[in-house]
């Protein structure tokens, strides 16, 4: 649920008074932990770093990103692929079904001129 329009945007300010610490233009990052802390446009052309539970995400806020939070561009759970054994015997055949068309020319098995 979002936050009421009558308390505002909910901006830590920690994060707050390091923003008015910084230059214009300055693109020495900012470290934070505050994922739930809102874009404001104050904030656009600042590069952030924020936690993602393990590690420091980059995240240079722009024009589009206003309005959202700073955790929705610092994804805390890293997707590998799906499927397992017969996924990659799939993907063996591919890669080799298109090295095979590579090398007749470009012409697929069964295709008239």
């Amino acid at each position: 649920m979002s936050r009421s329009l009558k308390k505002g945007p909910y901006i830590h300010p920690k994060l707050l008074k390091k923003i008015s610490k910084m230059k214009e233009g300055d693109k020495t990052p900012i470290q934070t932990w505050s994922r739930d802390s809102m874009i404001t446009p104050e904030m656009v052309g600042y590069v952030f770093m924020v936690h993602n539970g393990k590690t420091f995400v980059r995240v240079e806020a722009k024009e589009e990103m206003v309005g959202h939070r700073l955790g929705e561009f610092a994804p805390t759970r890293k997707f590998i692929k799906h499927g397992g054994r017969m996924q990659r015997e799939l993907e063996i055949k591919t890669k080799v079904s298109g090295k095979e068309g590579e090398a007749s020319g470009g012409k697929v098995q069964g295709e008239k001129k």
